[in-house]
């Protein structure tokens, strides 16, 4: 389908798109096309947009090779979010064409235009989801043609933009990363002002970040999976009428948590479209919240449904094993581990309502696209909860000790290919999508399994601390794992669950 016709059928879809909304100036770099950024602050922004508030379109940075760039040129940047689930006990459905991006453009081969677009007076806020990896301190020269980090490339942009304005305060920027790490908008800046010292650039730019520039820590919450399955796809398509390479599937939940005072209010007007968005002083109870009982269950469990042989969490949640070991790692550990204070009730309430969000029948969440990144996932999301629990209990939360097992086993890389480490599940290869691949690969080459486990979990570079000194830790994750090398890992789960040890948790 050719761009124009295709255009043409996008805009006449049941989401009614006037030709205005595709003239307005673009206020937001941002960097990341992935799913996440498109269902939810770009989807706030777009709504925000055809309620006449926000009035902004989003210059899209690609940085890296993956994913179908050629997409978005096909499709004139439009796309469709269709968002599925249950809205207060009733069934919700309802597909928008979004016009919110105004075009996406190559880091690799676009670097000249990137930096051309700071001398924008109309452009305010920068957003980014670059994963957990993204926001590192890595010795970076901003002159290069890009940068080779991400944070090298917003402080060369920051720089374009100060020489661009002169200095002017009033040209500064909004900074909103989503990475899903503690403080994220503080770790960017920190990085940021660090760089900019190692580049040596001018005392009045660093005057400049101080005051014109801020940075927010900010949290994302809404399950938006990978493309949907041909089947699901084709299903949507034939009720559209039209075909949508970027279509995707969101769940009807969502919350952007962004960390600011009224000036970001005023900057972030879209906040005003959707309650979705909160903007407020402090966000740390819906950071904790959402880190460890969503994304914290996710990690844990990512790695145990793959190789039990589930591919979806809706898939895993309909399984009664399985949805049992999920609920009980989340509320009777997760949740009484957050190292965070947050009130009981609070925390099993919120539960509660991520349980009802994993079995919505609409969405088919991938278990392996979880993994990704899996090992900073592990240290972010679940280790300080681990620390926690056995500071409170004294005890060790098998459940956890379970799951890291099948982390553990998950990272068993049996080949590596120009770079790339699989590893196999009922003869298939799956790739290991995480930075510390090739740490295990070697791990599981050289070492057995009660050696591995030590080694791994006394690793301070993986965990930022000694594991092994968390009493009976080392021992249980050393017994689940040998039970699911012996036992292949569903026959494990329904052998340790069967001990009548784990009654699911229900809302009676």
């Amino acid at each position: 389908m050719n761009t124009s016709q295709n255009h043409k059928n996008l805009s006449k879809s049941n989401a009614a798109l006037p030709e205005s909304l595709l003239n307005l100036p673009e206020k937001v770099l941002q960097f990341g096309t992935g799913v996440l950024l498109r269902g939810l602050p770009d989807y706030f922004i777009n709504k925000a947009n055809q309620q006449g508030i926000f009035n902004g379109r989003i210059v899209v940075v690609k940085s890296t090779d993956g994913g179908d760039a050629e997409a978005f040129e096909r499709q004139d940047n439009l796309y469709t979010i269709c968002e599925r689930g249950i809205q207060q006990g009733v069934v919700f459905e309802k597909n928008t064409v979004s016009s919110a991006i105004s075009r996406v453009l190559s880091a690799k081969t676009e670097w000249d235009a990137i930096l051309e677009c700071a001398k924008n007076p109309d452009l305010q806020i920068i957003t980014s989801n670059t994963t957990e990896v993204g926001i590192q301190l890595v010795q970076d020269d901003i002159k290069q043609s890009p940068p080779i980090s991400f944070p090298g490339k917003v402080l060369a942009f920051l720089h374009a933009r100060f020489k661009a304005f002169e200095g002017s305060k009033e040209h500064g920027m909004v900074i909103v990363p989503t990475e899903l790490i503690p403080d994220n908008g503080k770790k960017l800046e920190g990085i940021i002002f660090e760089l900019a010292h190692r580049n040596a650039l001018e005392s009045e730019f660093i005057d400049w970040l101080e005051s014109s520039v801020t940075f927010c820590n900010s949290l994302v919450d809404r399950i938006v999976p990978g493309k949907p399955s041909a089947e699901v796809k084709a299903k949507i398509e034939a009720e559209l009428g039209y075909q949508d390479d970027l279509l995707i599937v969101s769940e009807v939940y969502r919350l952007w948590a962004i960390e600011g005072n009224q000036k970001v209010k005023n900057v972030l007007s879209f906040h005003q479209a959707d309650e979705g968005v909160i903007i407020e002083p402090n966000i740390d109870l819906y950071r904790e919240l959402k880190l460890r009982l969503l994304n914290g269950t996710h990690t844990l469990s990512c790695g145990l449904a793959f190789l039990a042989g589930f591919k979806t969490v809706k898939e895993a949640m309909q399984h009664e094993i399985m949805s049992a070991f999920i609920s009980n790692l989340m509320l009777a550990e997760i949740g009484l581990g957050i190292p965070y204070k947050v009130d009981d009730k609070v925390a099993q309430r919120f539960g509660m309502q991520v349980l009802d969000r994993f079995r919505n029948p609409n969405l088919d969440h991938q278990w392996l696209s979880i993994t990704v990144q899996y090992t900073s996932k592990m240290r972010m999301r679940n280790i300080p909860t681990l620390l926690q629990y056995h500071k409170i209990y004294q005890c060790v939360p098998e459940y956890i000790a379970f799951g890291f097992a099948a982390y553990l086993l998950f990272m068993k890389a049996v080949k590596e290919e120009n770079g790339k480490y699989y590893g196999i599940y009922a003869d298939e290869y799956y790739q290991i999508q995480d930075d510390k691949a090739e740490y295990f690969y070697s791990k599981w080459t050289n070492l057995s399994s009660e050696e591995l486990v030590t080694s791994v979990l006394s690793d301070k570079n993986l965990w930022e601390t000694d594991l092994t000194n968390i009493t009976g830790f080392t021992e249980s994750v050393t017994t689940f794992l040998n039970l699911m090398i012996e036992k292949t890992v569903k026959a494990s789960l329904k052998s340790y669950l069967n001990k009548g040890e784990l009654v699911e948790y229900s809302r009676a």
